[in-house]
């Protein structure tokens, strides 16, 4: 039987490639974006009650009320902005799934998504299943910032969306007030939806405030906002996330989650949702440990050949490696695992144009020691 691929792009995600090639070298792993410590005791504890209390069937398709009401409560307390926790706020299972769940229940056949690059994997395979078409806008290098006169350029009749991430992913760029005015200028008066990936939300440095779309009415009304409870909490395999969004978006969405998974990790919930309310410092204080992080990490390579860039946010470190090899960035990274003995990604990967920078991602959500043993092997080089 012949079978026709409906994406014939997509083959195995570069971070399963590298994390393969990393097992299998001994490398270490700083290319999947995963910490390599424990969620807070509290929250593991709070797991085991809920399992041993019983609550291990289906949760309520749109995720328990609890979590969804402490979910509302953050939400206005963080961006000023008061949504109802039983239309606005659907549970999803990892921000992967949300971020399907409102390209799928959005854009239709034949409409066009913008995207800026570099960008997150899944979007353009999440966009083409639905027989639509991801416009690619690369940022600006080395900022990564977005031109907005190239957005207005690239609007057409067929423009559905726009696709933003705030801290991005994999740069670390931010994205401002006056960008956030520059995008709601843009789509005023128009159908366009505005999907946000703010998973790293909380991942924000150097006292700076992240600006998410529902701290600007004009956004958050025609907005679906993506967040995580992995990256926040440092749980990544336990994949719940969460959509923020308007009544009438909310619905669209959630016609395609009930669908797609219908619910969402049931003890997980019940243990967010008590964490959340128990302890709301600890999104409050993630600024300042990923923070020591970063700078930790930036002095470890300090006197390595690599050169650093600027880190806003997120919890990856971009790196020029020019003055080591001249050759493209993923052969780099094959080498770097093979000779090297450290795991990276490269940046080719998330963009429609191969870029012709030197770039790759090193991630520093890890313990002291693998950075150590990291930063040992790049001086190295």
């Amino acid at each position: 039987m012949t079978v026709e691929t409906k994406l014939p792009k997509v083959g195995t995600t570069i971070f399963s490639v590298m994390s393969h090639l990393a097992l299998q070298h001994k490398a270490v792993n700083l290319g999947q974006g995963f910490p390599d410590f424990e969620p807070p005791p509290a929250l593991r504890d709070a797991l085991s009650r809920a399992m041993a209390n019983g609550l291990n069937q289906y949760a309520p398709g749109i995720g328990t009320a609890a979590l969804r009401e402490q979910i509302a409560l953050k939400t206005e307390r963080l961006y000023g902005h008061k949504v109802s926790p039983d239309s606005d706020i659907t549970v999803t299972s990892g921000a992967t799934e949300a971020l399907f769940a409102a390209i799928a229940g959005v854009v239709r056949a034949g409409e066009e998504v913008i995207v800026f690059d570099p960008a997150y994997d899944s979007y353009e395979p999440a966009i083409e299943l639905q027989g639509a078409r991801a416009v690619h806008i690369p940022l600006t290098v080395p900022s990564f910032s977005i031109d907005w006169q190239r957005v207005r350029d690239a609007i057409t009749p067929r423009t559905r969306m726009i696709l933003i991430n705030s801290p991005h992913n994999p740069s670390g760029a931010v994205l401002s007030a006056k960008d956030l005015d520059e995008l709601a200028a843009i789509v005023r008066d128009t159908g366009i939806v505005v999907l946000s990936d703010e998973v790293y939300e909380h991942i924000v440095y150097d006292g700076a405030a992240h600006e998410s779309v529902l701290r600007h009415p004009e956004l958050a009304a025609r907005s679906i906002v993506v967040s995580s409870f992995g990256k926040t909490y440092h749980c990544t395999g336990w994949k719940v996330g969460y959509a923020v969004a308007p009544t009438k978006l909310s619905a669209e969405l959630r016609k395609v989650h009930q669908y797609l998974t219908f619910c969402t990790f049931h003890p997980a919930q019940v243990a967010f949702a008590e964490f959340l309310a128990s302890t709301p410092e600890h999104y409050l204080e993630l600024p300042a440990f990923y923070q020591a992080k970063r700078d930790r990490f930036r002095s470890l390579l300090a006197p390595s050949r690599l050169k650093l860039l600027d880190v806003p946010g997120g919890y990856f470190q971009l790196v020029d490696y020019s003055d080591i090899h001249n050759q493209g960035d993923i052969a780099f990274c094959e080498w770097l695992v093979k000779e090297g003995g450290v795991a990276a990604i490269p940046l080719t990967p998330f963009y429609e144009k191969a870029p012709g920078t030197h770039l790759v991602r090193l991630c520093f959500a890890k313990s002291d020691a693998t950075m150590d043993a990291a930063a040992e092997r790049l001086c190295k080089l």
